[in-house]
């Protein structure tokens, strides 16, 4: 892939004004695209709050943690006390050059300093203004981590065991899907200025970006009344998908059986024609309704081959399944050694997965 298109966004420039992960990770992608990102930190606090949030085994003498690392490759760091007026001049000569300014301050304060989407824009008219709040009104300024979005818009209270309580997602899922709004925001404004040749301000909150990212789980209520409940890994309407057995090497392997076809494929790998005349199992609809009798006739045909084994099968004939992986197996599989960035960030040598999961070709 020649250089020129891997990095199609060289010739912008990026201002961010963000912390934590939503923000730094649209800063993040622009980065790996080829723009110019300048990072601006509250120098008061000791820069972006993640900093600080390291595990115990991290050094508690790097001023960097393992977390801020996630998001913040390919970026020049400034700390400035924006309080300061020589700082916030800085800022505004900073400003005054880009093309993009991505911004996650609380409305109240960004005005107060003069570095709101308003006074922005009107000085400097190609300029995108990125914004990302909490919630829809932009004046609402409750502080809201991605935890707090994950129980208000629904999320935890369908994930987990059946029998346990909400459980909170392990990645913050919430932060990353508002990230993904705001890029493809930008990208618009972006292609808009092309063609009018002025710039402006873009917004997605946190919430809308969770409402938006329910899909099935909202139709669901909207269309059918149903409230979904923790069912762990399985499906509210596929059986069996995400349902886990034990083969006879203890090891679980997690299935994914989405069609009539791929439910065909199954009984024949296992050889139990049986499965497919029982009217339990007629269709997907039967599967659901009885979806504890087909697991329990399921497991024995997984306990007489390992783990390995049935993939083999499986993998042969077109059934979809897997193997539970730790974060030690994720990256054994050459497709995530593929995606580590590596760098040294302020003396320390750090590694974290790329945003950009695409490619571009001529």
């Amino acid at each position: 892939m020649m250089e020129s298109v891997m990095k199609p966004l060289a010739h912008l420039k990026v201002v961010e004004f963000a912390s934590v992960l939503a923000g730094p990770a649209v800063g993040m992608f622009f980065a790996e695209l080829g723009a110019q990102v300048i990072k601006i930190e509250n120098k008061t606090t000791g820069g972006d709050v993640t900093r600080g949030w390291k595990l115990p085994s991290e050094a508690p003498e790097s001023p960097v943690s393992a977390y801020w690392a996630s998001v913040n490759w390919g970026k020049t760091h400034e700390l400035l006390d924006l309080k300061n007026p020589e700082a916030l001049a800085h800022a505004l000569a900073v400003v005054a050059e880009a093309d993009i300014v991505v911004s996650n301050f609380k409305p109240s304060f960004a005005r107060r300093i003069g570095l709101d989407a308003e006074t922005l824009c009107a000085r400097h008219p190609r300029l995108i203004y990125a914004q990302l709040n909490a919630y829809p009104d932009p004046e609402d300024e409750r502080p809201a981590f991605d935890i707090v979005l994950q129980a208000e818009a629904g999320f935890m209270y369908m994930n987990g065991a059946a029998d346990g309580p909400p459980v909170r997602m392990p990645v913050a899922l919430i932060d990353v899907l508002a990230a993904h709004q705001l890029k493809e925001a930008i990208l618009i404004a972006l292609l808009r200025r092309e063609q009018s040749g002025r710039g402006g301000v873009v917004q997605t909150s946190l919430l809308e970006s969770a409402l938006a990212s329910l899909v099935n789980q909202a139709s669901n209520y909207l269309n059918a009344g149903f409230v979904p409940q923790r069912m762990g890994a399985q499906h509210p309407n596929i059986t069996p998908y995400g349902d886990m057995l034990a083969c006879r090497d203890g090891e679980l392997l997690l299935l994914a059986v989405g069609t009539e076809g791929q439910f065909e494929k199954l009984c024949t790998c296992l050889n139990a024609p049986e499965l497919l005349l029982d009217a339990r199992f007629a269709n997907n609809k039967q599967r659901v309704l009885h979806r504890e009798a087909l697991i329990d006739l399921l497991k024995p045909f997984f306990a007489t081959k390992t783990a390995a084994e049935w993939l083999a099968v499986f993998d042969q004939n077109g059934v979809p399944a897997a193997r539970l992986r730790d974060m030690k197996g994720v990256f054994e599989k050459p497709e995530a050694q593929a995606m580590i960035l590596e760098s040294i960030d302020e003396g320390q040598s750090l590694r974290r997965m790329k945003t950009v999961a695409f490619e571009i070709t001529t």
